[in-house]
């Protein structure tokens, strides 16, 4: 299932990168893409699996941008 999601308070391209990073290596997680300038997140995990990945997904960001909240 691929799934796109606003962030709020990302305030950091380098941030954007390493959420990026941390997301792809998610067990079920078949693509990420964190985008800075559009304040967006596309995620393409399992589909049986989505919820318990987003809910991973959401503690990966906050571990690097504390401020940062994705909008579901």
């Amino acid at each position: 299932m691929k799934k796109q999601f606003k962030l709020l308070d990302l305030d950091c391209a380098s941030c954007a990168a390493k959420m990026e990073q941390a997301i792809r290596k998610l067990d079920g997680v078949h693509g990420a893409t964190v985008s800075f300038l559009a304040q967006k997140l596309t995620l393409d995990a399992d589909d049986a699996r989505f919820d318990e990945i987003l809910r991973q997904v959401i503690t990966v960001c906050r571990k690097v941008e504390p401020d940062c909240t994705i909008v579901l």
